[in-house]
């Protein structure tokens, strides 16, 4: 998000399901503030404000302000979040406050970008098996996305966290063999042989019954 973005909060008195549904019914969720080595602080939010940030280019790596009511201002970033899963709906977050110099760990996505030569071949086929990755850095340092130029990327090979080109001040928190990004041909899948009709199964004795019964 281009501006910095401040949340209005005031501290939460109420506790327990009920005092949460009543918020929700009011458009608002409870929200915990925690970090930079002061007391963790129970608030409340309007839910509008914390979904725009969530539905922003930057989403939950967004550092915003949050003003609390009594208690000044103070840079913050999501750390969780807990989600209706029938509703898809927010209904709680962790906040956690930040301290200058302090760095971070959060997530970051990875966006491929090229047109991969080996995708030239019969049958072969992009497989992106990371799609995000853990870094450490300062909260001004955090990318919003991480690219993967796949130009260059041919049959069979395959391109791993440590061919990743990262921006100064960022430390990966992957492993370095990690496949990001392969390529590989996918064949069709061999048709079952059809099988000629099945002769009729012998029936053990049969013939010598047929036969008896022949003589008989």
């Amino acid at each position: 998000m281009a501006e910095k973005v401040v949340v209005k909060a005031e501290k939460r008195e109420g506790r327990g399901k009920n005092d949460s549904r009543r918020l929700r019914a009011a458009g608002k969720i409870p929200i915990s503030i925690y970090g930079a080595g002061a007391e963790a602080v129970a608030a409340v939010v309007e839910l509008k404000d914390l979904a725009a940030i969530l539905r922003s280019d930057s989403g939950q790596n967004t550092i915003f302000t949050i003003d609390m009511v009594g208690e000044g201002t103070g840079d913050v970033i999501f750390h969780d979040r807990q989600i209706d899963a029938l509703r898809g709906r927010l209904v709680h977050a962790d906040l956690r406050r930040l301290a200058k110099g302090e760095k971070i760990e959060v997530t970051v996505a990875i966006h491929l970008v090229g047109e991969a030569i080996g995708l030239k071949e019969e049958g072969a086929v992009l497989n992106q098996q990371l799609r995000e990755i853990k870094v450490l850095c300062e909260p001004s340092q955090i990318p919003e996305f991480l690219e993967v130029d796949v130009t260059d990327l041919n049959v069979g090979e395959s391109i791993h966290v440590s061919d990743m080109k990262i921006g100064e001040g960022v430390e990966v928190h992957e492993l370095p063999e990690s496949v990001v990004v392969s390529i590989v041909v996918v064949k069709e899948e061999e048709l079952e042989p059809q099988l000629e009709t099945p002769a009729e199964p012998e029936v053990i004795g049969k013939d010598e019954k047929d036969d008896e019964g022949g003589e008989g």
